[in-house]
């Protein structure tokens, strides 16, 4: 084992492997809560049970996806990242795709079974170098902050804290209001952590606010904390229903948008994410990535499995970061991580009591890190910044990550042709830009 994973060469230890396992896994623990409520649509009132998820059922799928994932990585990328239900993508599928174009859940996890085999040709082809190097970095950016942005308008909302308004359409909420003046308790003693950098502030805040939530009756206290697992059954395999029940559905341009935007949104979160934990580990080798076709097929095969298994875009997490910091880095780290995702499944009397209010910090500080990619962009070169702009502020104000995407790929070339840029413009950009101007007129 010391010698697959190259624990001398490394100068590491099962310890420190151990340690950073454990640390990278309650960074990550939050999504078995949050990603249930999201996908269920649990802070959404009067919706038709059909269009909501079954949260024992995604729970486990949850689990489950992060634990082969997580494992996927370690054993056959050798890198100490966790693997999970994407944050963002979880949100597009469940408020964008589900409750906006209403499109049955069933039939966006086909679109999200489709978008891992895509990614899983890609890996094995080397079209992946063509792909990144085509999108501009500046609009990877600005995509990175718009579903920033867009999931802690999510976790204001979730927590009450902004609320509808027919005048001007959102404002402040009521702030004396129990469950809300709960989620703000979890904001601060989450920042309060995070600033501190304590591992696993994410989770342990929740844990706080849970607590806090119990003692006060704002939260039901569980019966118990270990119990039996939730039944999968609900969600598994349903990916492929639809392409037996109703394949015209398949062949629309509104499924070719929602499964590109699932593509491309794992595929760049997949890269960043790489780069930046391998280059934190010192795992980059003259400013590559080593085995990193091996990382991106390991990411795109529990997207896959996680499909099956019935949730939205499995895919590399930053927390992984805090592991590293730990002391992790090798792929064993990343074995202990999705063994305690496998262990995890026994404790949902527990997580199942979570409210979306215990949750909305947790949204809040993700989009808070997700936007620091607003730094990057090159905001006084106004052909930049048109695109850049429009891709972030219309994710949140359309309600829409698709939107957002939309409007930046069609602008990008306009104003770089008008600029005189034309050359710098990837041929496979006029495409993309294609595609969504006819998502505009067919869909929108």
């Amino acid at each position: 084992m010391k010698r697959y994973f190259e624990f001398d060469k490394l100068g590491t230890s099962y310890r420190q492997e151990f340690i950073g396992g454990v640390t990278t896994f309650l960074a990550m623990a939050y999504i078995l809560v949050v990603n249930p409520l999201m996908l269920s649509l649990d802070s959404v009132a009067d919706l038709p049970e059909a269009m909501r998820m079954d949260k024992g059922a995604v729970f486990v799928a949850t689990a489950l996806a992060a634990a082969v994932g997580s494992l996927f990585m370690g054993l056959i990328a050798k890198y100490p990242i966790g693997l999970a239900p994407g944050m963002g993508l979880n949100a597009f599928f469940a408020y964008t795709v589900v409750l906006t174009y209403g499109v049955p859940w069933q039939t966006a996890l086909t679109g999200v079974l489709f978008s891992g085999i895509i990614f899983i040709i890609l890996s094995l082809t080397g079209l992946r170098e063509i792909i990144i190097n085509a999108i501009p970095a500046q609009l990877k950016y600005a995509v990175g902050a718009g579903i920033g942005l867009f999931i802690t308008f999510l976790g204001f909302q979730n927590a009450d804290i902004i609320v509808g308004d027919e005048a001007t359409l959102v404002t402040l909420g009521d702030l004396s209001n129990g469950p809300t003046l709960l989620a703000i308790f979890g904001l601060f003693i989450t920042v309060v952590m995070m600033v501190k950098k304590v591992n696993g502030a994410i989770f342990y805040g929740m844990i706080a606010t849970t607590i806090v939530g119990m003692l006060t009756k704002l939260i039901e206290v569980p019966e118990k904390v270990v119990g039996q697992i939730p039944s999968v059954g609900p969600t598994f395999g349903v990916a492929f229903d639809t392409i037996f029940s109703d394949p015209a559905s398949l062949f629309t341009t509104q499924f070719l948008v929602i499964v590109i935007t699932f593509l491309f949104v794992d595929f760049f979160d997949t890269a960043g994410t790489l780069v930046a934990v391998a280059n934190q580990a010192g795992l980059m080798k003259n400013g590559k990535l080593p085995r990193a076709g091996k990382a991106l097929l390991s990411d795109s095969l529990a997207t896959v499995t996680g499909s099956i298994f019935g949730t939205s875009t499995t895919t590399s997490f930053v927390e992984s970061s805090a592991g590293v910091a730990a002391g992790a880095r090798t792929g064993f780290a990343s074995v202990v991580t999705g063994l305690l995702f496998l262990l995890a499944l026994f404790f949902s009397p527990l997580l199942m009591v979570i409210t979306s209010h215990v949750t909305a910090p947790a949204l809040i500080i993700v989009g808070v890190l997700m936007v620091s990619t607003l730094g990057s962009i090159e905001w006084k070169q106004f052909e930049i910044a048109v695109p850049a702009f429009l891709t972030i502020i219309a994710m949140p104000l359309s309600y829409s990550i698709a939107t957002g995407i939309a409007m930046g790929f069609i602008f990008y070339p306009i104003t770089m042709i008008l600029s005189g840029r034309r050359k710098e413009i990837h041929p496979i950009m006029y495409g993309l830009g294609i595609i969504f101007v006819l998502y505009f007129i067919f869909i929108k």
